[in-house]
């Protein structure tokens, strides 16, 4: 089994829900951190132990929470394409 993470995402007046795995927060990061050299050690470590612990999913959700908002304030005016996709930004911003 899985935890699937919910974002809601809002860009001015629009708003939507995007729904990530931490793997896919993993391979997000590790192309933001080859091609836009993003700090390593930003996204929270993978845990093994408990992973599905109600305790540790909502610490994790914190974490990607703030993991995302440290990216956007990194690119306040052009988000990596990378990051607009997994956002899905391409859906729903002109």
């Amino acid at each position: 089994s899985f935890q699937v993470y919910i974002i809601q995402v809002s860009v001015g007046n629009h708003q939507w829900t995007v729904k990530h795995r931490y793997s896919d927060f993993h391979d997000l990061h590790e192309k933001l951190v080859s091609e836009k050299k993003i700090d390593k050690n930003l996204l929270p470590p993978k845990k093994i132990i408990g992973k599905n612990s109600k305790s540790l999913v909502e610490k994790r959700q914190r974490e990607l929470e703030i993991y995302l908002q440290t990216l956007l304030l990194k690119f306040p005016v052009t988000a990596p394409k990378v990051l607009s996709h997994f956002l899905h930004f391409h859906l729903y911003v002109s």
